[in-house]
């Protein structure tokens, strides 16, 4: 009896070391600008090519600028052109796939594979990005690597890996009102803390799972990183199937794969080293307080009495203080957490009618060129323009810091995305992670408030 993660990682053994570690075949490498382009330089360098080009995909995502409008080359960070157009002089070079920044489908990369069939069930995928885990949400074997890791697939097609412990995530019960996998995915980091998945391989299942879209999944994967896990899975249902049959081709080949994604199941009898349960209905709209995801907790709760005194200090806030209220000066809503069309429609239902509030910078900018466009074919930008959001093309944005254009230091900020440790949007810059819902309410606050105790829109306001 096997786990579903135990059947992939046998599919693409090759050969088994001495030391217990594996060689394992790897059908897809994906690769970022801001590392993508020394890897392949490297390789280069070193007399040695890309084994087979078609399994390489480079997007350029991580530094390219969100400014609506942008050139081809133009970055968010000091020098950061640079990386933009080595990785395009090395990909092409190489002859592998080119996702540029002008190119229709360019995005964040954890984005992008899933809409362009680059990731599908039961495949190995590997990128120098630790959200990788997203793209477990298809059935599939997926992980963070590093640069040099990168540059040994190209060569060999093959990665050494030791084989993870398993655990096993639970969820079941119908989410609450204003609730989502975000909250989800907060509120197991907080109860079993940021270490709680002990670098396992975790498989997430239960009614609540099963409930979730497909762009919700890949957000609870995206965040099991920061729950400390080797990777995350979901098993293939018909979910799973229908969207992967509507966003790769050819058609003909993925019903002769179809047989095989549906096998792609955890044993009945199969065991895990550890199991995790959690009730769905206990679960309310969640929010960081300090700096690490572990730190986090429902909406209207108050700090923790005993929280550590460092992430108090930079955060600017007092055991047993509420978070409602607190004035915000930066919002942004993005990344390969929450910048799917699902969350920009969560955030314009929020901003329909209303304006962000004075004093607050608020961007939200798509994860990809497809979710711009779809979201522009619906009227979503209109929404968020007339705001006062700013509007930008896709990549990372401010998600991270990476030199260049933040918000300013000491700016109490609500974000969408997945990460909240001490500068991660930039010097001194305190941020709250939450859902997009959340994240559009406090725009328009101008501080931290629950989407449902704002005053109804003026246009719905009865005369």
């Amino acid at each position: 009896m096997q786990t579903l993660f135990e059947k992939l990682w046998d599919q693409h053994r090759v050969y088994r070391t001495e030391d217990g570690a594996d060689l394992l075949a790897i059908d897809r490498l994906l690769l970022h600008e801001r590392t993508g382009g020394v890897a392949l330089k490297s390789l280069a360098e070193s007399g040695r090519r890309v084994r087979d080009p078609s399994r390489v995909f480079a997007i350029m995502d991580h530094i390219v600028s969100f400014r609506s409008g942008r050139s081809r080359d133009e970055a968010r960070s000091p020098g950061g052109e640079a990386f933009i157009t080595e990785t395009r002089k090395m990909a092409v070079a190489a002859g592998i796939h080119l996702i540029d920044t002008d190119h229709p489908n360019q995005g964040i990369v954890h984005v992008t594979a899933p809409e362009q069939g680059i990731v599908l069930p039961g495949l190995s995928l590997v990128c120098p990005d630790s959200h990788t885990c997203s793209l477990g949400a298809f059935g599939a074997l997926a992980w963070g690597i590093g640069s040099s890791e990168a540059e040994h697939v190209m060569a060999t097609g093959v990665l050494r890996a030791k084989p993870p412990k398993q655990m096993r995530v639970r969820i079941d019960g119908d989410l609450g009102p204003g609730c989502s996998a975000k909250d989800l995915a907060l509120f197991l980091i907080a109860k079993h803390g940021a270490a709680g998945g002990k670098r396992c391989a975790i498989e997430f299942c239960g009614s609540t799972v099963d409930a979730l879209s497909m762009e919700g999944r890949l957000t609870l994967c995206n965040m099991a990183v920061e729950f400390a896990a080797f990777s995350a899975i979901i098993a293939p249902d018909e979910k799973t199937i229908a969207y992967a049959k509507s966003h790769a081709a050819p058609a003909a080949s993925l019903d002769l794969a179809e047989p095989h994604w549906r096998a792609l199941r955890t044993d009945p009898q199969a065991e895990f080293a550890f199991e995790i349960h959690i009730d769905a209905t206990e679960v309310t709209p969640q929010i960081s307080w300090g700096t690490s995801p572990e730190e986090s907790m429902a909406l209207g709760d108050l700090v923790p009495e005993n929280a550590a005194p460092r992430a108090l200090e930079y955060m600017g806030v007092e055991p047993a203080q509420p978070l409602i209220g607190l004035p915000i000066q930066g919002a942004f809503i993005g990344s390969c957490t929450n910048g799917r069309l699902s969350d920009l429609k969560a955030a314009a239902a929020v901003l329909r009618g209303r304006k962000v509030a004075s004093g607050v910078r608020a961007v939200c900018v798509p994860g990809s060129k497809s979710v711009r466009r779809n979201a522009e074919a619906i009227g979503l930008d209109k929404v968020f323009v007339e705001a006062g959001f700013e509007w930008g093309e896709p990549g990372c944005a401010m998600c991270f810091y990476a030199g260049g254009e933040t918000f300013e230091a000491g700016a109490r900020v609500i974000s969408s995305t997945n990460r909240n440790f001490e500068g991660r949007q930039g010097p001194g810059v305190r941020t709250h992670i939450t859902g997009p819902a959340v994240v559009a309410a406090c725009a328009v606050a101008g501080a931290i408030i629950a989407p449902v105790d704002l005053p109804a829109p003026k246009q719905l306001v009865s005369s």
